[in-house]
């Protein structure tokens, strides 16, 4: 089947109330995405059409991803609307971990705040390279150039202590209320010479499919079907799926050939990275595997970790990190307790370097590098070979408190 156009996953992310789900409704709106008559009347009629959930009505914040399609002549898109309140921080973990590419959102009346910085460092640390930096809320100065460069400076300041390069990438003023500057520049900025946000999209370099690497697809669910046997479904990584070939799940042991592969209810004989697939193994029933474990080919068997380093960021903590601390792991589709060995090396979140050997503990706003031990046999893989395997969020006390990636793996077997 012909495959339509690249696709992009696109983060919209900062500060809370700095305009983002506006912002959002307007772009689905203007990319021809959604009609007019969809929207509520009155002033937040673009927010409220991301923020579906009643209680998220209510309570006038962003609390899940919504996620939604549009198009450009170049790519589909599919917006993941990260949340800017603190207590959703794992849905923006979440969102962040699936996009390509970013719409970092600042107030131009506030400028950077706590979690502009936050999700400026969260996004660079799961992995995001392509950005896209929108001054919001332009009509609240009348437009004014002075007050665009003043953001503009600040954020750059901040980003270039990350890793990207201001002077490559795009800072757009914008009115995500009046649309300004959303898909066709604004006569209300005749000082600002660069694209508007839409068409500045397509600027984005699609994702090079990992289809090189080896098969990886962790499973979401798995099914008995009445004539089929048992279908696990999940979303292929890496690699590439074929029918015929033997595979392997761990930690579980399970294996067996691939007899059938399906996609939205037509059969296929391969499947590639992206492709949310359900295929029946011969010889594996439903109680051999489960959620949390992973597929890929027996030859390159997914990796089990007895321990491993991971390089993360506390996010949030009540109180210190300290070895013996045993949260849950959220990596790809499971979830295990894992429990902190050695605290080995504290960073400089700004720079990356070494702060501190083995400091005694950690607190929020810490970057580190740990060794941990999972209480019961998961699968992760280092960062450096299979990237899309190797990041993870922590939660504890029903918030995320850290985030990051493995760096080093010793394997149970």
């Amino acid at each position: 089947m012909a495959k339509a156009k690249e696709h992009i996953n696109l983060a919209f992310i900062g500060h809370v109330d700095h305009g983002k789900s506006t912002l959002v409704g307007h772009v689905l709106l203007q990319a021809g995405a959604v009609a007019e008559q969809q929207l509520d009347e009155g002033e937040n009629k673009f927010r409220f059409l991301m923020d579906k959930l009643g209680e998220e009505r209510e309570r006038g914040v962003t609390i899940d991803l919504a996620h939604a399609k549009f198009e450009t002549p170049k790519y589909e898109y599919t917006i993941v609307d990260c949340p800017g309140h603190r207590d959703f921080v794992k849905n923006m973990i979440t969102g962040a971990s699936q996009a390509d590419a970013a719409v970092l959102v600042v107030d131009v009346v506030d400028g950077v705040q706590p979690q502009t910085k936050e999700h400026i460092y969260l996004s660079m640390t799961l992995g995001i390279r392509q950005l896209i930096i929108a001054i919001n809320k332009m009509d609240l100065v009348d437009y004014a150039e002075d007050k665009f460069n003043a953001v503009k400076d600040e954020v750059s300041a901040l980003i270039s202590g990350i890793g990207f390069k201001p002077s490559e990438v795009p800072f757009i003023p914008i009115s995500a209320y009046e649309g300004d500057n959303i898909s066709e520049p604004s006569s209300n900025t005749p000082w600002y010479k660069g694209k508007a946000l839409i068409p500045s999209f397509d600027d984005f370099k699609a994702p090079e499919k990992p289809t090189s690497l080896p098969l990886r697809v962790p499973i979401q669910d798995v099914y008995s079907i009445t004539g089929v046997g048992t279908v696990p479904v999940g979303r292929v990584e890496t690699g590439i799926m074929k029918k015929g070939e033997d595979v392997i799940f761990e930690p579980a042991g399970a294996s067996g050939e691939v007899k059938s592969i399906e996609m939205h209810h037509e059969m296929f004989d391969e499947a590639e990275p992206g492709d949310n697939v359900g295929f029946n193994v011969r010889g594996v029933g439903k109680n051999d595997i489960r959620r949390g474990d992973v597929a890929g080919h027996i030859k390159d068997a997914p990796t089990v970790a007895k321990e491993f380093d991971a390089q993360i960021v506390v996010l949030q903590h009540p109180g210190v990190i300290t070895v013996g601390y045993t949260p849950v792991f959220h990596c790809h589709t499971s979830q295990v307790a894992c429990t902190f060995l050695e605290l080995t090396k504290k960073l400089d979140p700004k720079t990356g370097q070494v702060a501190e050997e083995n400091p005694d503990f950690l607190k929020t706003g810490d970057a580190a590098i740990v060794k941990v031990k999972p209480t019961k046999p998961m699968v992760i893989e280092n960062i450096k070979t299979i990237p899309h395997m190797g990041r993870f969020a922590i939660r504890d006390m029903g918030q995320t408190v850290a985030a990051g990636m493995c760096i080093n793996i010793e394997p149970a077997k």
